[in-house]
């Protein structure tokens, strides 16, 4: 984050809210603190924090009930919650009544404790960025990966779909969906089997995978392959045989779509001429038009060095 974290400790304990407070401090957290009443979700409003530390033991009717409240909202609903608890006491709490995302027993140690919070925040910044529909990266992950290839013997491979959007608008979103997932699963695996790498979601049907450059061609080849294994088993005989179905084009007009098929645009990361991530994106793009002249699956691959 670019401003400090600001955490919130909720706690009728004056004392544990001093020692909690001097050690967050001493992290460069910023620390607010109030007492276990009705009146925080109220406050939030106003200033909310980037974390909740609530002690549950102070008085566990009005602590669930503030957490059930922020949980219930889906202004706060995404703020991690870290609950402290005396004891055997979470042994007896419903944690489904008081849905807190981590817990730490009083007394805790403190180191422990600035874990749990990174711990919270990591999870929080993957559930914000990952794709819900393939659970992969995405763009801010996306962009990271990137940058971090840069001048690397590493090539960013832009994954697509030719005519993905009257399959859907035909077949329907939940085929599409599957499409989706389907080709999120062979990116993967293709990956992976090739010696590992990154794979993030951009969005719909586009995505990236960034794989060391000797293997670009191979992990692209396995894509195209597969996925034209299996996306003929979307289409019934005749489609097949006839190699199109009636749709609908972008401009609105009746026309014969061709079969699904995949584009991949690959952009080489040694290259001088490759200074930023807007770049590597607009060569991308480029490669994509021409790949994307064929109703076949294809790859293209950037061979300028400046």
């Amino acid at each position: 984050m670019s401003h400090p974290l600001r955490v919130s400790v909720v706690s009728s304990d004056a004392a544990l809210f001093s020692h909690i407070q001097l050690r967050l401090h001493s992290k460069g957290y910023q620390v607010a603190g109030m007492s276990c009443t009705d009146a925080v979700v109220g406050a939030f409003y106003s200033d909310p924090p980037d974390l909740l530390i609530i002690d549950l033991s102070s008085d566990w009717e009005v602590s669930r009930g503030i957490v059930s409240a922020l949980r219930s909202d889906s202004f706060f609903s995404t703020i991690p919650i870290l609950g402290l608890v005396a004891g055997t006491e979470c042994d007896e709490f419903s944690w489904e009544n008081c849905p807190v995302d981590d817990f730490l027993r009083i007394p805790f140690d403190y180191n422990e404790l600035f874990n749990r919070i990174s711990l919270s925040l990591s999870r929080l910044k993957r559930i914000f960025d990952n794709n819900p529909l393939t659970r992969l990266p995405g763009n801010t992950s996306i962009q990271h990966a990137i940058e971090a290839a840069m001048g690397k013997p590493l090539s960013v491979c832009y994954v697509d779909i030719n005519n993905f959007k009257p399959y859907n608008d035909v077949y329907g979103f939940s085929h599409g969906d599957e499409v989706i997932r389907m080709l999120a699963r062979i990116i993967f695996n293709a990956v992976h089997d090739f010696g590992g790498g990154f794979c993030g979601h951009i969005g719909g049907d586009d995505f990236v995978c960034i794989v060391a450059s000797e293997q670009a061609e191979s992990v692209c080849q396995t894509i195209v392959n597969f996925f034209d294994q299996i996306v003929l088993d979307l289409f019934d005989e005749e489609t097949k045989q006839k190699g199109y179905y009636i749709g609908i084009n972008r401009k609105g007009n009746v026309e014969h779509i061709p079969l699904l098929a995949v584009s991949i645009a690959v952009v080489p990361m040694n290259s001088p001429n490759l200074q930023h991530y807007a770049k590597v994106a607009e060569v991308a793009a480029e490669l994509n038009k021409f790949a994307k002249r064929s109703v076949t699956s294809r790859y293209v691959i950037d061979s300028r060095k400046t």
